[in-house]
């Protein structure tokens, strides 16, 4: 028998869907039913490595659908987003199927040539969780409603279609015009998905929900759909699924510390904002330590904090390009403090980045790097993409730890010591540590409990302040979503 889905989708993009379908993957397994998250086609550069469904291997899927699995207790595959679009700049993304990296196209070369082996790829993916789950939770992408996109809306209208699902609609009503905006969605679908709508769920709502009863009261009599939920402003700590919450590239913005230590005893590190940042996600486990402030900054902004984290790039040769035009070398060689560099971060404070011409513009074969870790990156063809477990050697702004810690990599190009360098190995598959300065290709290093404690002890004793007692890290941001969601009345659904 093949399972329910419910397709959670949006009057907009960052509605809040992700955190609805991971909150009632956990919610839902937690009844004891056997859960799968789906996303048909996703576009992200925060991307994790799991096991492929359709052969040996790995592969990559968005961060939101390996979080739902995490959330459903399922093992992660490339069946939970077998469609993902991972953006480059110059309006061109990175084609993935099945976990496995196609090729580079425009929109328009997509939808024209690869569109229809898309949607198969998708069907497919959902038939197989089908057969293997109780139900699936599929998240749907942006509006649910872009009219110009009705005949090639993979992961709204055709989920919906070829799931046969119900659908629950999120409309987020921090921004104003939540009514309007469920409204006119309502009004604009077609009319086998508009029959499909089981109700709606009110999201980021601040103040008495006195106030809003007449709202909902006249937009239930408007559409005859039922506000099933509304749902109080919190943010779980679950990870982003793209830059859409990041500041822009030329602007500020920080996160963390909010369990409100006195800013005297807290320490800051500093994000510098990449143009085509990726996997920026790596950095949130940061700031969900008290006292620790995350804090995103451009590549022209001075680095006035206490420690560097370079995240990961979906184009390392134009985002090195852009830092050593917008300062950010010289900011990173005269910077007293630790540095840690991941992915594309590492690659970047190397000396230089060569056979850039096949990772890059294609303009010049040599690009140079911060120079702050004697190593050279040199570019190929071949993407390494694999979960991995590494033995943590203690070296660096990780001195003090030294243990099993487990992430994945996704890469294109390695990294090695120049000739004479005198370099530590962080870890037993790699990386490089001169000094304070660590570069390594393992994504999720500070989702490790081990690596996360040493390096915030680290920064607080390269600082000389005393680290706060705290209660520890904030409670499991699954559970959280599951109890965010605990309000929304699933009975349509026959939950």
């Amino acid at each position: 028998m093949s399972a329910r889905t419910i397709l959670v989708a949006g009057t907009a993009s960052h509605v809040g869907k992700s955190t609805v379908a991971a909150g009632l993957c956990r919610s839902l397994a937690n009844r004891g039913l056997s859960v799968a998250p789906f996303k048909a086609q996703n576009m992200s550069n925060n991307a994790r490595a799991v096991a492929r469904a359709t052969g040996e291997g790995f592969g990559e899927i968005g961060i939101s659908q390996y979080v739902q699995a995490n959330a459903a207790r399922t093992p992660a595959t490339t069946d939970h987003n077998p469609v993902l679009l991972k953006p480059r700049g110059d309006g061109e993304s990175q084609l993935v199927l099945d976990g496995e990296a196609i090729e580079h196209f425009a929109a328009g070369e997509y939808y024209e040539t690869h569109w229809e082996r898309a949607k198969a790829t998708a069907e497919a993916a959902h038939g197989r969780l089908a057969a293997a789950h109780d139900i699936v939770i599929a998240e749907g992408a942006g509006s649910i409603a872009e009219i110009n996109l009705h005949d090639r809306d993979l992961a709204n209208l055709e989920t919906a279609r070829f799931a046969d699902a119900d659908v629950l609609l999120v409309a987020d009503i921090e921004r104003g015009g939540v009514f309007a905006s469920i409204l006119g969605t309502l009004e604009l679908l077609p009319d086998d998905v508009r029959d499909r709508i089981e109700g709606v769920v009110v999201t980021k709502f601040r103040g008495d929900r006195s106030i809003l009863a007449p709202g909902i009261d006249r937009i239930e009599e408007l559409t005859g759909v039922p506000v099933l939920g509304v749902l109080p402003y919190d943010d779980p700590g679950l990870p982003e699924e793209d830059s859409v919450s990041l500041p822009a590239p030329d602007s500020a913005g920080t996160m963390g510390d909010e369990d409100g230590v006195d800013p005297d005893r807290s320490v800051t590190v500093a994000v510098p904002r990449f143009p085509r940042a990726s996997n920026v996600t790596d950095v949130e486990p940061l700031a969900r330590v008290p006292g620790v402030r995350v804090r995103f900054v451009p590549l022209s902004a001075p680095l006035d904090a206490d420690a560097v984290v370079l995240t990961g790039t979906k184009n390392t040769v134009d985002d090195a390009i852009a830092a050593a035009e917008d300062g950010l070398y010289e900011e990173l060689r005269a910077f007293d403090g630790p540095i840690v560099g991941l992915c594309g971060g590492y690659q970047l404070l190397g000396e230089r980045l060569s056979n850039a011409s096949i990772e890059g513009t294609g303009e010049t074969e040599t690009v140079e790097g911060a120079g702050v870790l004697p190593v050279e990156t040199r570019f190929s063809r071949e993407k390494t993409v694999e979960p991995v477990e590494r033995q943590l050697r203690g070296c660096g702004p990780l001195a003090d730890a030294s243990g099993t810690v487990s992430g994945y990599e996704i890469h294109m190009g390695d990294s090695d010591p120049l000739a004479d360098a005198d370099i530590e190995r962080p870890f037993d598959g790699g990386g490089a540590a001169d000094g304070d300065v660590l570069g390594t290709y393992l994504h999720g290093l500070f989702e490790n409990r081990l690596a996360r404690e040493a390096f915030v002890d680290h920064v607080y004793a390269a600082t000389g302040r005393d680290r706060p007692e705290t209660g520890g890290d904030r409670k499991s941001p699954y559970d959280r979503a599951a109890g965010l969601v605990e309000r929304i009345d699933l009975e349509p659904f026959g939950l």
